[in-house]
């Protein structure tokens, strides 16, 4: 199973993304769509899962769940908008650490690209920084990677683009 994972869109889709998620299997958003149309789009170029951010309308929170806790492969996963990293998690994304024990832990909210491995909560810690043209960070970026039963694999660090460029369309 190919993953694509991208968080903090605020209400705009490089068409990069759609390049470069064109082989996974499925997209995960890790928060602050910033409008629903940003969901509906996802969801119709690939299966979507997604959660809503501290920025999110009703629309989109309607449309969206606050975590989401499921299995893909033989791995478990949760994903929460704000969650931090190993040692600085947020209390609500610690409570579901502690009663879900996912082994991917997927969070956005911070525009910081960060993967790292928790020893002490035995899960990876995965967060795409900003695929958005607004906000602190200087690249927008994206990750994708594989899960084949037990192993998680290729990952790759994606960047697209300097935050804030327009288009003309």
């Amino acid at each position: 199973m190919k993953i694509g994972v991208i968080s903090d869109t605020h209400g705009w889709v490089d068409p990069a993304v759609y390049e470069h998620f064109a082989a996974v299997d499925e997209i995960w958003h890790a928060g602050d769509a910033g409008d629903l149309a940003v969901i509906t789009g996802l969801e119709a170029f690939k299966p979507l899962k997604a959660v809503w951010g501290n920025c999110d309308d009703f629309k989109v929170r309607s449309a969206t769940k606050e975590y989401l806790s499921f299995v893909t492969g033989k791995k478990r996963v949760l994903i929460i908008h704000i969650g931090g990293y190993p040692g600085h998690y947020s209390p609500r994304a610690l409570d579901l650490i502690k009663e879900h024990n996912p082994d991917i832990f997927v969070c956005g909210h911070s525009h910081i690209l960060k993967v790292i491995f928790d020893k002490k909560y035995n899960m990876l810690c995965i967060n795409p920084g900003s695929a958005g043209r607004t906000g602190m960070h200087k690249v927008m970026t994206i990750l994708r990677f594989s899960i084949d039963d037990e192993k998680i694999c290729d990952m790759e660090v994606i960047e697209f683009g300097k935050r804030g460029r327009s288009y003309d369309h």
